[in-house]
């Protein structure tokens, strides 16, 4: 009979990838560190993704449309205090 090996990790600097629930190594790592280092390893900022005209139009309606409604959820709240 053969033993199964008891040591299935990968050799020095080999890496796998992901593994079955979606981990990296580089997230095991961070898993690791003491708090004060885990906040300076995720204070760094994330720089801004690309967006078409057509991404940024539609922000900009979706934020016209939170400044209207919120417009009118205070006119209301105030036209029914009285």
């Amino acid at each position: 009979m053969t033993r199964a090996p008891t040591d299935i990790r990968p050799g020095a600097g080999e890496d796998l990838g992901p593994d079955a629930r979606g981990r990296s190594s580089e997230d095991e790592l961070v898993m690791h560190l003491e708090p004060d280092q885990f906040v300076a390893a995720t204070s760094e900022p994330v720089p801004l993704a690309p967006l078409g005209p057509r991404a940024k139009a539609v922000l900009w309606a979706l934020r016209v449309f939170v400044v209207l409604v919120s417009v009118m959820v205070v006119y209301t709240f105030v036209d029914r205090l009285h």
